[in-house]
């Protein structure tokens, strides 16, 4: 059973983190991910991977995501790296998995087509 754990709202950005069965995190985000929403953002997943054994960000919801989006993205994965911990990425849509594949993100943070396949693998 998923509990939430609370949502940040800025002006374009929902984020929304749960807790799976296993104790992994689910950051789950809808809108757009830019300068507005890059310190909430940032927030929720360093506390996510100071806490838990894995985090998923699923980006179904996100129709865009620049540089600042980014920065966070890799600031969360290199903290999760230190703590030996996972991060993944999942469900990015085509103009987000666009964005991802141009700045090499995709390289460095494993990325899945789903979130279920994120959270098994």
């Amino acid at each position: 059973m998923a509990e939430t754990e609370g949502a940040a709202v800025p002006e374009r950005l929902l984020i929304t983190r749960t807790t799976t069965g296993g104790g992994v995190s689910l950051v789950t985000l809808a809108g757009e991910v830019d300068l507005d929403g890059s310190a909430p953002l940032r927030e929720v997943l360093l506390a996510s991977v100071e806490s838990a054994p894995g985090t998923v960000v699923d980006f179904g919801g996100v129709g865009f995501l620049d540089s600042s989006g980014i920065n966070v993205l890799i600031s969360a994965h290199r903290a999760a790296e230190d703590r030996g911990v996972w991060f993944r990425l999942a469900a990015p849509r085509d103009a987000v998995e666009r964005v991802l594949r141009l700045v090499g993100v995709d390289t460095l943070i494993p990325c899945y087509p789903s979130v279920e396949q994120a959270l098994t693998a």
